[in-house]
């Protein structure tokens, strides 16, 4: 009876399991929330795995079943996307960080950032045989907000033939990091993290939909409450210090 006592008194008194989640996480927040994933970890024992990709790529895998515990996306549609299907938790969705869209170049700033305007050709950049890279212009945010901001300024249609089109704004990204397109259109955060671009210029707030950025838990979540929790902590004063390090702008 007594060693029965003791151990029951001993797992009574055993620390709680930790939780692990999966993040599917826009490509654009992978570094970010990688380091987020850091601080949460280390405050609450709890592990997060941050997998990124095009908003449009993780929300698909989503619907089909893949275990995800919390979405991030680059854009509300997706997230929308998600909702109407009873795919995350209600009321679990906020918005998380807000972005700027950037026209970038390979190699180091030769002048100051200008306006990016209808009167300046985007098209000026690009010798014969060049490409513009840019995020799937039909599926990924970032493509979509591109798409929008040039048709804005009057120069989609000129430039449609001429975009090389990348599963993510990250694969844009690389592809003018690595000379192999002269100018891409990509999110301000992500010409910040790669040293071998400059900004051009950023292109209008009201040339394109506002760049918010929802998070929610799945619906399927394995660790639902230590996904809330990651959410919570993203939206706090701790994590919003990370977010805006990197660049991103954050809810009042």
């Amino acid at each position: 009876m007594i060693r029965a006592l003791t151990l029951a008194l001993t797992l009574f008194a055993s620390p709680a399991l930790a939780s692990e989640i999966t993040v599917f996480a826009a490509a654009s927040t992978g570094p970010a929330l990688r380091q987020v994933a850091e601080a949460w970890e280390e405050e609450t024992g709890n592990a997060a795995t941050i997998a990124p990709a095009g908003s449009s790529v993780l929300a698909r895998q989503i619907a089909q079943g893949a275990p995800a515990d919390v979405f991030v996306s680059a854009n509300v549609d997706w997230m929308d996307w998600l909702e109407e299907r009873r795919l995350i938790v209600p009321g679990s969705r906020r918005v998380l960080m807000q972005n700027c869209l950037v026209l970038i170049a390979h190699g180091p700033a030769e002048i100051a950032p200008v306006s990016l305007t209808a009167d300046y050709d985007v098209a000026r950049h690009l010798a014969e045989g060049d490409r513009l890279a840019m995020a799937l212009v039909d599926a990924v945010p970032a493509g979509i907000y591109g798409k929008q901001a040039l048709t804005s300024l009057g120069q989609w249609e000129a430039l449609a033939s001429r975009v090389a089109q990348a599963d993510n704004v990250r694969a844009a990204l690389a592809l003018v990091a690595l000379g192999e397109a002269p100018v891409g259109i990509v999110y301000a955060t992500d010409a910040a993290a790669e040293p071998r671009v400059h900004v051009l210029g950023t292109f209008p707030d009201s040339s394109h939909d506002p760049i918010l950025y929802p998070g929610a838990v799945t619906a399927e979540a394995a660790a639902p409450a230590a996904a809330e929790d990651f959410l919570d902590y993203l939206s706090s004063d701790a994590g919003h210090a990370i977010l805006e390090s990197h660049g991103f702008g954050v809810p009042e």
